[in-house]
C-alpha cells in the first residue's frame, strides 16, 4: 500500500477534492449565529462523503472541523482493495505496533485515521475476521480487538462490516 491515498493529503489538497458549502447555521447562539455564514459542509467529490461542522461562529474552526470528520469518515466508509496473499503492514502501520506486538496509537495521533483505515481495509480482505487480521498485522487478537472496541465509531463500523459479510456482531 504504498499509493498516495486520500488521507495522505494535506489539509490544502484534500480541500482541493471538495465542493464547500457555507451556510447559515440555525440553532442557539444568538444574532450573530443566524447573521453569518459559519456553517461549512464539504462533499468529498471522490468518495461522495459530507462532512460538516456548524457548531462555531468561526468559518474557519467549523472547516478545520468539518475537514477532521471528512478524514475519520473515509477512514471507516472508503475501502481499498488488497490482496492479503501478498500484503504487508505500511510503514505507518508497522509504526504503531510496538516492540511487543501490541498497537500504541490513540486518537489524537494524527496517524491514528490513517491506521483505521488500513486496518479495516485489512480486516474487509480478510472476510471480516479479527483474528486472521490481528495475525496479518502482527498484533495478538486480543489486542486488536481492544483497539477496535476503545472507538464506538470504529467498533460500530467493524460490525457493520461483519454484519454485511453475514456474520455475528461482535460483543
Amino acid at each position: 500500500m504504498t499509493e498516495v491515498t486520500f488521507l495522505d493529503l494535506d489539509d490544502r489538497a484534500l480541500l482541493a477534492q471538495c465542493a464547500i458549502d457555507v451556510y447559515r447555521a440555525s440553532g442557539p447562539g444568538g444574532q450573530k449565529r443566524n447573521k453569518t455564514e459559519s456553517a461549512v459542509r464539504l462533499r468529498h467529490q471522490p468518495t461522495g462523503i459530507i462532512a460538516k461542522a456548524e457548531e462555531s461562529r468561526s468559518q474557519h474552526e467549523n472547516k478545520a472541523r468539518a475537514l477532521k470528520r471528512l478524514r475519520r469518515d473515509i477512514a471507516l466508509h472508503v475501502r481499498r482493495m488488497i490482496d492479503i496473499e501478498t500484503y504487508a503492514p505500511s510503514e505507518l502501520l508497522a509504526g504503531c505496533i510496538s516492540g511487543s506486538g501490541k498497537m500504541h496509537v490513540g486518537g489524537r495521533d494524527h496517524r491514528y485515521n490513517a491506521a483505521v483505515w488500513e486496518i479495516l481495509d485489512v480486516l474487509y480482505a480478510t472476510g471480516v475476521r479479527v483474528s486472521t487480521t490481528a495475525e496479518r498485522i502482527g498484533v495478538s487478537t486480543a489486542n486488536l480487538s481492544g483497539f477496535l472496541r476503545d472507538d464506538d465509531s470504529v467498533w460500530r463500523r467493524v460490525n457493520e462490516m461483519r454484519t454485511a459479510a453475514g456474520l455475528k456482531a461482535l460483543k
